[in-house]
């Protein structure tokens, strides 16, 4: 009963999701799935929408979740809650404890501290998941992130570029895969709530001050002002099939 109770819960999201994995050919039989979970909202409706989909999708997968603690301030995260969602969920849970906070904030003391972080919690995770013996790595990246990743790309390096739905790691032989680019912020937000999931705050220094965000504020200034101002910049990378972003061919 409960778990028939969480899927009507998380329906509009599973609705995103099993699109995204057909459009783009996320997930096959014999899969073995890491799902990098920070704790946060995404990471957290990505592995619960994960389990749930498996049970009717018609994919034979198998899902791991791996969190990195950054240790901010040198000192251990508190995942606890996430370890306790993996237990309901029947889902194995890996906890890697890193220096990646130490080394970014009190030994860099980094500028531009979000690039450097990204990179070392990439290549932990990376590591991680082949340990896992994982084929695939699946991200929490939203429908938001997308348009505010091209944004950013586009204002602030002066090229046209997004994260792709879909793209293989030939040095790490891994496949990153990103099942919620369909799914607005605003509806994980809701799904989170819903369903009752203990989001883990973030303990980075960075948080809220980054160029993300500042994006994030500008896009919601325009939507205002220009209704569906965000949805014809995610069209317009579909359309023109930016970094594996096209449309499925038909036969």
């Amino acid at each position: 009963m409960l778990i028939c109770f969480q899927v009507i819960k998380m329906q509009r999201i599973l609705g995103y999701m099993r699109k995204a994995i057909q459009e783009f050919d996320l997930i096959q039989n014999g899969d073995r799935i890491a799902v990098g979970v920070s704790g946060g909202k995404d990471s957290l409706v990505l592995l619960e929408g994960l389990v749930r989909l498996k049970r009717f999708i018609g994919i034979d997968y198998e899902v791991t979740a791996i969190t990195l603690d950054p240790r901010f301030g040198g000192t251990d995260g508190d995942y606890s809650s996430v370890e306790e969602m993996c237990r309901r969920l029947g889902v194995d849970f890996i906890l890697k404890r890193t220096h990646i906070g130490e080394i970014v904030f009190d030994i860099r003391h980094e500028t531009n501290p979000c690039s450097l972080c990204a990179r070392m919690r990439r290549g932990a995770l990376h590591d991680a998941a082949k340990e896992a013996g994982c084929n695939k790595i699946a991200l929490g990246h939203n429908y938001d992130d997308a348009v505010e990743t091209f944004v950013m790309n586009l204002f602030n390096e002066g090229r046209l570029g997004c994260f792709a739905p879909k793209s293989y790691l030939s040095r790490k032989d891994i496949t990153m895969i990103r099942p919620l680019v369909f799914a607005p912020e605003k509806e994980v937000r809701n799904a989170a709530k819903r369903c009752g999931l203990n989001v883990v705050k973030s303990k980075c220094p960075a948080d809220g001050h980054t160029s993300r965000e500042v994006t994030k504020q500008f896009l919601a200034e325009r939507n205002k002002a220009d209704k569906g101002f965000s949805d014809r910049i995610f069209g317009a990378v579909r359309r023109a099939g930016l970094d594996g972003w096209g449309y499925k061919e038909k036969g």
